[in-house]
């Protein structure tokens, strides 16, 4: 018996069988004296046959055309093209098979969808849980100093500009969430094209470390290049975004360094790539948080590190800038020895 057999097969055996019994019967009966013998059952068993064969075939396509028809207007979007429906009714295809492996692959695409919903629901009731709290955090301080300067404050000099200062200091911190949170967005959303040019990673890195050395000095921490990064490396990328991303690089590695330490940049030549690395040996980050660390607002030391300022989205903005060029970015880190975060771009 053949396996998943086709409607041309099956209309085979159905005819073979059919014959064999009709004709079985007919030699017991003197009725019909011309099927009686080898000759007259020679002559009429191809017709018979024939006519068995083209039945079947005309009830299987009825069939198939329809029940298979029925479960593709289920599981597919698009209609059914006049070559498709042709292809339901070839007989020589096992079209029931395909239909169940096409039904299989569409539940399964169900299932990812769902898992994949399910996944951004989640997703999205953190986002709006962390966003609403950064959010509250700087409206409740400033709505307390404007408070404290109506209802007197404002006569006293020795706190009117100290609240109006530190009212400022928190607007500045809305500000900045809410920029950042409109960078990742356009970020996302493929809006904010990329001006892809040629030019000098290293040289980049350098005017960077230079508009950070100020604040730098105030935790005594050291910038500078590795060793081996010595020779000028020419990239094809998005400079500004590049430069945004060194910022943020750098500029964590100042705020969770630690005294009298330093933050060096390497660069490692990966024949069509080029590896960047922004290393430091500051406070590191645990295992079990390197895993989060690009989401949006995740904070390792939470406390801390809204004493230093910061939207909380710097990392997340780092990575989808890099994604956007098609390359990728990663972190090693240590407690209490340090983190390093290397990310690709073009060379040219």
């Amino acid at each position: 018996m053949v396996k998943n057999p086709t409607p041309q097969q099956i209309a085979l055996l159905a005819g073979a069988i059919i014959l064999f019994i009709a004709f079985g019967s007919l030699l017991f009966f003197d009725h019909f004296p011309e099927f009686a013998n080898p000759g007259g059952y020679l002559l009429w068993a191809p017709v018979f046959f024939f006519l068995v064969y083209r039945l079947v075939i005309l009830l299987l396509r009825q069939y198939i055309y329809r029940k298979i028809k029925l479960i593709y207007k289920t599981i597919r979007q698009e209609k059914l093209g006049s070559q498709e429906k042709q292809d339901l009714t070839d007989i020589t295809r096992n079209v029931i098979e395909e239909a169940e492996r096409e039904v299989a692959d569409w539940a399964e695409r169900q299932r990812t969808e769902l898992d994949k919903y399910k996944s951004w629901a989640e997703y999205r009731r953190h986002f709006l849980g962390d966003i609403s709290h950064e959010l509250k955090t700087p409206l409740f301080n400033i709505q307390g100093y404007l408070d404290s300067l109506l209802e007197g404050g404002v006569h006293d000099p020795k706190v009117n500009v100290a609240f109006l200062q530190r009212a400022s200091k928190n607007v500045d911190r809305l500000q900045t969430i809410i920029m950042d949170l409109e960078t990742i967005a356009r970020l996302e959303s493929g809006q904010l094209l990329l001006e892809i040019q040629t030019f000098d990673v290293k040289e980049l890195a350098r005017e960077v470390i230079e508009e950070m050395e100020i604040r730098a000095k105030e935790k005594n921490i050291s910038l500078e290049f590795k060793d081996k990064a010595s020779a000028n490396v020419k990239v094809r990328a998005d400079r500004e975004k590049i430069r945004q991303v060194f910022i943020n690089l750098i500029q964590n590695s100042i705020k969770y360094g630690v005294q009298n330490g330093r933050t060096r940049v390497g660069f490692y030549d990966m024949d069509r790539m080029v590896l960047v690395e922004v290393a430091d040996n500051g406070i590191g980050i645990p295992r079990e948080h390197l895993n989060h660390i690009f989401d949006r607002f995740y904070r390792v030391d939470k406390s801390r590190s809204r004493e230093q300022g910061g939207s909380g989205l710097g990392l997340s903005i780092v990575k989808h800038i890099i994604e956007a060029h098609k390359q990728t970015i990663n972190v090693r880190s240590t407690p209490n020895f340090g983190s390093t975060f290397g990310f690709t771009l073009e060379k040219v």
